[in-house]
């Protein structure tokens, strides 16, 4: 008897305490990635240093599963994966990797969270009817960025910084495409092994580019510091934090996931102002709480309409 009740309370701290453990390392270590992005790009070029660690992470999953003899996707699924692999990747991924070159980490990060602003505006010009608090919600957010953006005036006019800001924002739409896409198309395929594709086909993709382009460097040419923080990257952020997050999601109701969104920019701005002396001001501060209250509105308001 009394090994039954044992069992019970172990399954049942399992079902609760291990996705909440896995939500907890999601929150703290993705916010940390920028730090090392913002490390990794100081001294190599950026689309580089994300193929790197697309290449490597991705390489890991699908030796995974080639060993356990997963089945490969079929038809379609190639397609869905290719499209992911050039929005999720490529792009959001290779952009926001680039972007944090000219930009803080931090400001990256909290560029990075706003692309559920995109999913509503995406949605709003498809005809889709929006609820009042997910517009409520956006008007907020952007005031919050107009807030952030107070401090950064004397900066605009300088080409890098605006060329970071560019590149981010460009990236937080291409994932929310993304986004729209995956709950569109997904198709019935191991989450875990079709990640893998997607990072090593785009790694392919951002080799050509580099390759093409000119801008990448001898490989015995990148110093041990950009080596240390793709490392970083591949273990932590593309490796343990997805098989983290896809856990999470499988387990716990989306209000409770979703934190993620929200943890991640405070991380990030924190050991910004820690590591780097990112600054870290008062109107930062502010608006990088309004930013995250009003994406918090349109989340709510998203998962309230699809109940």
């Amino acid at each position: 008897m009394k090994a039954k009740i044992k069992n019970a309370v172990s399954s049942k701290v399992n079902a609760i305490g291990l996705p909440i453990i896995a939500l907890c390392f999601v929150c703290f270590f993705w916010g940390t990635t920028w730090i090392a992005s913002k490390e990794g790009v100081k001294h190599m070029p950026a689309l580089q240093l994300a193929a790197i660690r697309q290449f490597i992470g991705g390489s890991l999953y699908v030796c995974y599963f080639l060993f356990k003899k997963a089945p490969w996707p079929k038809g379609k699924q190639w397609k869905t994966i290719l499209i992911l692999s050039v929005l999720n990747f490529a792009l959001s991924n290779g952009l926001s990797t680039w972007g944090v070159k000219y930009i803080s980490s931090g400001l990256g990060a909290i560029i990075n969270a706003i692309f559920p602003l995109w999913i509503v505006i995406i949605t709003l010009f498809r005809g889709e009817r929006l609820a009042r608090l997910a517009v409520f919600g956006l008007i907020i957010s952007f005031g919050g960025v107009c807030v952030i953006f107070y401090d950064h005036l004397n900066e605009i006019i300088k080409p890098n910084f605006t060329f970071g800001i560019l590149l981010s924002i460009i990236a937080t739409i291409s994932w929310a495409f993304g986004s729209l896409y995956t709950k569109k198309k997904a198709a019935s395929f191991n989450p875990y092994f079709s990640l893998g594709l997607q990072m090593v086909i785009s790694s392919v993709l951002l080799f050509a580019i580099t390759g093409a382009t000119g801008t990448g460097v001898a490989v015995n040419l990148i110093p041990v510091n950009s080596w240390w923080a793709i490392a970083y990257l591949v273990i932590i952020g593309s490796v343990l934090s997805f098989i983290a997050f896809i856990y999470m999601l499988q387990r716990l109701p989306p209000e409770i996931n979703s934190i993620y969104a929200y943890v991640n920019p405070i991380i990030a701005v924190l050991l910004g102002a820690m590591i780097f002396g990112e600054p870290l001001t008062i109107a930062i501060g502010i608006g990088g709480v309004v930013t995250l209250g009003g994406l918090y509105m349109v989340n709510y308001s998203m998962r309230k309409a699809r109940l």
